[in-house]
C-alpha cells in the first residue's frame, strides 16, 4: 500500500462552497433580473439621481441605467444563498458539481444576448 492511499479525499471548504454557489447563483439571478427588469435601484447619470427599483428615463435627463441595480440584486441574492449553502452538512456540500461554475454561465449567455435584441434593430 502506498503512502498516498491513506489520505482522505479532500472535502470542500466552507469558502469553496460559498464561492461555487455564489458564482452559480449570481449568473442565474443576473439573468433573471435582466430579463424581468428587476433592478434594486435605477441610476440616472445625467442628474446623478438614484431611484429605488425600476424607474424609466425622464425626458431631457438622459438614459436610465439599470445595470448597477441588477448587479446589486444579484450580488445580494447570491451572497445569501452562498452563506446558506455553507450551513449545509458536509455530505451535501461535497455533492455540488464544480462544473456548474462554468456550465451555468455559458448556458445562460444566449439568454443574455437575446435580452439585448433591442439593440439589434437596423
Amino acid at each position: 500500500m502506498s503512502a498516498g492511499s491513506d489520505i482522505a479525499p479532500e472535502t470542500p471548504s466552507r469558502f469553496g462552497t460559498f464561492a461555487l454557489v455564489f458564482g452559480i447563483c449570481f449568473a442565474i439571478l443576473y439573468t433573471i433580473c435582466d430579463m424581468a427588469a428587476l433592478p434594486m435601484f435605477t441610476y440616472h447619470p445625467g442628474t446623478g439621481r438614484i431611484d429605488p427599483g425600476f424607474a424609466r428615463a425622464v425626458r431631457d435627463e438622459g438614459p436610465a441605467m439599470y445595470w448597477y441595480g441588477w448587479i446589486a440584486n444579484s450580488a445580494l441574492g447570491a451572497s445569501i444563498l452562498g452563506v446558506l449553502a455553507t450551513l449545509l452538512p458536509e455530505t451535501i456540500r461535497s455533492k455540488f458539481p464544480l462544473a456548474l461554475a462554468w456550465v451555468v454561465p455559458i448556458v445562460l449567455l444566449p439568454l443574455l444576448i437575446y435580452s439585448l435584441k433591442f439593440y439589434w434593430r437596423w
